[in-house]
């Protein structure tokens, strides 16, 4: 199976604790079972509100995690944030605000990541490093009681240049310390930097990721 066969290679190679989130957008749910039964592998990445809904009705598995990965729309928090483990892109203060406020009426603390902007690249999302520190006043964690940020998370520029990407990962680690240091000195919790993909993971795991999101270099290239 190649599917497995991937996996298992990409697992193989990289340091054992550094997560893996396998990206299942746009791929069937035989792919994801494929997985899931042959290899013992629970973290799964989608990035589409309304086929993650269908997928989890579907697949009905008490202990698959799901990965929330794309840009979070505000409308569809309340839709989807109870059964996401992790969400990896909240990108502004008011998903943020959303996010709280949706977990707190359903009773529970929603993980997230912080998305900050990396990239040379408008198009990608993010805080940018100033307005983070804003937010993370006095007061932060009793505005926010109802969300446990756990990390940050980036995408870097898409290009050949290695050496750029390598300087964007290590941007994001440079933030993930900082806040770590002023703000989550005494939270475990914050232990996540969420970067590289399919086609960059090797460098950023060299540059301190401990969540790595492949889609296309595990189920293949999507139609």
């Amino acid at each position: 199976m190649k599917i497995v066969d991937n996996f298992l290679n990409i697992r193989q190679s990289i340091p054992s604790d550094v997560k893996i989130v396998a990206v299942s957008k746009l791929k069937p749910l035989e792919d994801i079972l494929c997985l899931y039964n042959n290899t013992g592998h629970r973290i799964f990445g989608e990035s589409r509100a309304q086929e993650l809904v269908v997928k989890n009705e579907n697949i009905n598995i008490e202990d698959i995690q799901w990965h929330f990965i794309g840009n979070f729309q505000t409308n569809k928090v309340k839709q989807i944030l109870p059964i996401i483990t992790l969400t990896h892109s909240v990108s502004n203060v008011r998903l943020l605000n959303t996010i709280n406020k949706v977990a707190s009426n359903n009773n529970f603390k929603a993980k997230c990541l912080l998305q900050f902007h990396i990239a040379e690249e408008e198009t990608k999302q993010g805080f940018d490093i100033d307005e983070v520190l804003k937010l993370f006043d006095k007061d932060f964690f009793a505005k926010y009681p109802n969300v446990d940020i756990e990390g940050v998370m980036g995408m870097a520029t898409f290009t050949d240049d290695e050496i750029a990407i390598a300087k964007e990962f290590k941007l994001l680690r440079s933030y993930f310390d900082r806040l770590k240091n002023e703000f989550f000195s005494d939270r475990d919790s914050f232990a996540e930097i969420s970067m590289g993909m399919s086609n960059d993971y090797k460098i950023a795991i060299a540059e301190g990721s401990t969540m790595v999101r492949i889609g296309s270099s595990i189920f293949g290239e999507r139609n």
